[in-house]
C-alpha cells in the first residue's frame, strides 16, 4: 500500500481496535505490500489489513480456528475479541495473537514436523478452498495481459507463458495424492515461538500436491520430511518460480526490486535444474 492509504489504514484499524476495548496507541508496520501487517500497542495485537473486496480473510478465520481446534501448528484469532472480519473505511481487518519470535529461524527438523502435523491436520478438515492450478491460472493472466504486465518483453512472455503451462501439465499428468495446503510455507510465513512453530497467513491455502508446500520450503526441511517424491518436488519448484516471477512482473506489484527479482528469476528458469529454492534467491543481491 502506498503512504496515504497506509497512513488511512492504521487510522481504521485504530479506531477499530478502541471500539472493541483495546488499547492501541500505536501501530508499527511489520509487512507492506498490497496487504498490510501492523503490530497495535499496548494491546499486543497482530492485525492484517486489506482492501474490501481483494481479501479472504474470512475464509482465514475459519480454517485457523478449525486448523488450531485440531492441534495443528497455527496463529490464531486474538481470543480477547469476536473471530470476526471488521469493515472501516474500505478496509477488512481481523485481528491475531502476536507472537514474539524467540529464535531468527526455525530449526529445520522443526520446521518439516510442525508442516508435516499441519498437513496431517489439513487432511482431515473439509472446506472448499481454490486448487493450485487457479494460482497457476491468475500467473498465466498476468503474463498473457500486456495491460497486465507492459513491462515484460515479447519472448519472456513467451518464455513464461508456455513453461507455466508445460509445469502445471506435468504436474497433473502425475496424478498425484491432493489435500488441502498451506499455499506458501516459505520461512517468512513460520513463527519461532515458545510453544514452537506456528504458521501464519493461510489465505493462500489450496489443495494440491504435499510437494507443491514443500517447494517454498528450504531443502534442508524436505530432508526431513518423509515420503517425498522428488520428480514432482523438482517440477513444483520450477512451478513456483515461475509463478513468483509472473508476479514481479505484475504492473501493481510492490515488492522490493520486484523487476530485477523477476529477471532474475526468467534467468534462472532458462538456465535449467538445479532449481533453487526461495530461500536461496538474495534479494539483497538484486
Amino acid at each position: 500500500m502506498e503512504r496515504p492509504e497506509v497512513t488511512r489504514a492504521i487510522a481504521a484499524v485504530t479506531s477499530i481496535a478502541a471500539s472493541l476495548g483495546l488499547a492501541a496507541d500505536d501501530a508499527v508496520v511489520l509487512h507492506n505490500s498490497n496487504k498490510l501487517a501492523l503490530r497495535l500497542t499496548p494491546c499486543d495485537v497482530l492485525a492484517r489489513v486489506a482492501r474490501v473486496g481483494q481479501e479472504v480473510a474470512g475464509f482465514e478465520v475459519e480454517l485457523a480456528q478449525r486448523l488450531a481446534e485440531a492441534g495443528c501448528p497455527v496463529a490464531t484469532p486474538d481470543p480477547r475479541v469476536d473471530p470476526l472480519v471488521y469493515t472501516r473505511d474500505g478496509f477488512a481487518v481481523t485481528l491475531w495473537t502476536y507472537h514474539e519470535s524467540v529464535t531468527p529461524q526455525v530449526r529445520p527438523a522443526d520446521f518439516a514436523g510442525a508442516l508435516e502435523r499441519l498437513h496431517a491436520g489439513m487432511r482431515e478438515i473439509e472446506l472448499t478452498s481454490p486448487r493450485f492450478t487457479d494460482r497457476v491460472t491468475e500467473a498465466e493472466a498476468i503474463v498473457a495481459d500486456k495491460d497486465l504486465s507492459p513491462e515484460l518483453a515479447g519472448a519472456d512472455r513467451v518464455f513464461l507463458g508456455s513453461r507455466l503451462q508445460s509445469l502445471r501439465q506435468a504436474i497433473e499428468d502425475r496424478g498425484a495424492a491432493e489435500q488441502l495446503l498451506h499455499g506458501e510455507p516459505h520461512p517468512g510465513n513460520v513463527l519461532s515461538t515458545g510453544n514452537g512453530p506456528l504458521f501464519i497467513d493461510l489465505e493462500t491455502c489450496c489443495r494440491g500436491p504435499v510437494e507443491f508446500d514443500l517447494a517454498h520450503v528450504p531443502e534442508a526441511v524436505c530432508e526431513h520430511y518423509p515420503g517425498v517424491d522428488h520428480g514432482l518436488l523438482d517440477e513444483c519448484r520450477q512451478l513456483v518460480l515461475a509463478m513468483v516471477a509472473a508476479w514481479r512482473w505484475d504492473r501493481g506489484d510492490q515488492f522490493p526490486n520486484g523487476r530485477r527479482f523477476g529477471e532474475e528469476l526468467l534467468r534462472l528458469l532458462r538456465a535449467g535444474p538445479p532449481w533453487p529454492t526461495l530461500d536461496m534467491l538474495r534479494l539483497d543481491d538484486l
